[in-house]
């Protein structure tokens, strides 16, 4: 008696499963997040597809990750507007902005608040933690969707954390990184990350530990790997 329950219930199992992976299989690819069972962003992958109100040069203007197809896109998470670590970050990023542009690349700068708070936020002196004139993008996520896609947000919070993803021209993930809440990124290493991805695209040489451009790099062979070796060793 009991092996025949045990045995219907494993049928039982079985059909639930089957259901399931038909079910997913239906679904439309937007539908998977990253905070699913199902799905979450990975390197060498395409990146989360976002699309949003973000404040440009003081005004409302919609952007999704397509208009950044052909460029280099690092896409930086905040927790929230008029905060403490959050615009020393985003001043950081836009005082460097012209230098992302000089290699292709664009920044893009996204936290949980609306708009309106965002322009509040530009409006606001820097010398009152405001962010004054900035020259990226501040994207609206009011709805969580991006952090939730991005798997940055804290679902008891409500907030993203710090999360720094890298995606090349052609929409594929290179780099991603999350701090915690009390500490800031570096834009110095995110411009040296996107220049090392460039650079191996072009060449394909690897990279070695805090390489900066015009420094030796590493062909990917066990003898002519040696040739970098003997020359730092």
């Amino acid at each position: 008696m009991a092996a025949r329950l045990l045995s219907s219930s494993i049928k039982n199992c079985v059909r639930s499963v089957c259901k399931l992976e038909e079910c997913v299989q239906k679904l439309p690819k937007a539908s998977l997040s990253a905070s699913s069972v199902f799905y979450s962003p990975r390197v060498q992958k395409p990146a989360p597809d976002f699309k949003g109100t973000a404040v440009i040069d003081k005004q409302f203007k919609e952007i999704k990750l397509s208009d950044y197809q052909g460029k280099y896109l690092v896409l930086v998470f905040y927790p929230l507007d008029f905060t403490f670590v959050c615009p020393t970050e985003i001043i950081a990023f836009s005082d460097n902005a012209d230098k992302f542009k000089q290699i292709n690349a664009e920044v893009v700068a996204a936290s949980i608040d609306s708009h309106f708070t965002h322009l509040a936020w530009v409006n606001t002196p820097r010398k009152t933690g405001g962010l004054g004139d900035l020259k990226i993008p501040l994207l609206s996520d009011l709805t969580k969707t991006i952090s939730r896609d991005y798997d940055v947000l804290i679902h008891e919070a409500g907030i993203a954390l710090r999360g720094l993803f890298i995606v090349d021209p052609k929409g594929i993930l290179k780099h991603m990184s999350i701090n915690d809440l009390p500490v800031g990124r570096s834009v110095e290493e995110t411009l040296r990350l996107v220049q090392a991805f460039q650079f191996v695209e072009k060449h394909g040489e690897v990279c070695p530990a805090d390489w900066h451009p015009d420094k030796p790099t590493i062909k990917p062979d066990p003898v002519k790997s040696k040739e970098y070796f003997g020359k730092v060793n």
